[in-house]
């Protein structure tokens, strides 16, 4: 996959399967921390705890006619390649998060992508779910310097 609006495409279809009527979507880059973090949170049927750690094997796959299940390997193999992390969180009966963490000043972390058409592919294909999506920048400030008190004391 080219960027992380085809990932959040692939893992939400996973959502929508898993029955999910609410699913949200979270971007979140901090400069400070030189972290992106992607979420994406349903309250679909979620999985028991085994099935939560097969997910992440590419042969693994609950669709019938299918032999893999890459959307999450490949979501995770990206966020590995740039130092980061994938985790799966899912409750029986009450969804499932999945969390991508990748360093953000790395060379070969996949840009972000069209998320306005990703979003508007999902809720004009899927109007009985509600979507939400929301990106957080946390901007790098710089710090404010302190006045320096011999400098103040020789201006007097």
């Amino acid at each position: 996959m080219v960027d992380l609006s085809l990932h959040v495409l692939d893992i939400v279809e996973n959502s929508i399967v898993g029955q999910a009527s609410k699913i949200d979507v979270e971007i979140v880059e901090d400069e400070a921390d030189d972290r992106l973090t992607l979420t994406i949170r349903d309250n679909g049927k979620g999985m028991e705890q085994t099935e939560a750690r097969e997910c992440l094997d590419p042969f693994y796959t609950t669709k019938d006619r299918k032999r893999v299940g890459l959307g999450l390997p490949l979501l995770a193999q990206a966020a590995e390649q740039c130092g980061g992390h994938l985790d799966v969180a899912s409750v029986p009966g009450a969804g499932t998060t999945v969390t991508a963490v990748f360093q953000l000043s790395h060379v070969d972390r996949q840009p972000i992508g069209d998320m306005r058409t990703t979003l508007r592919v999902l809720t004009a294909t899927q109007p009985e779910i509600t979507f939400s999506y929301q990106y957080i920048a946390r901007k790098n400030e710089p710090q404010e310097s302190q006045p320096d008190e011999k400098a103040d004391a020789k201006r007097s």
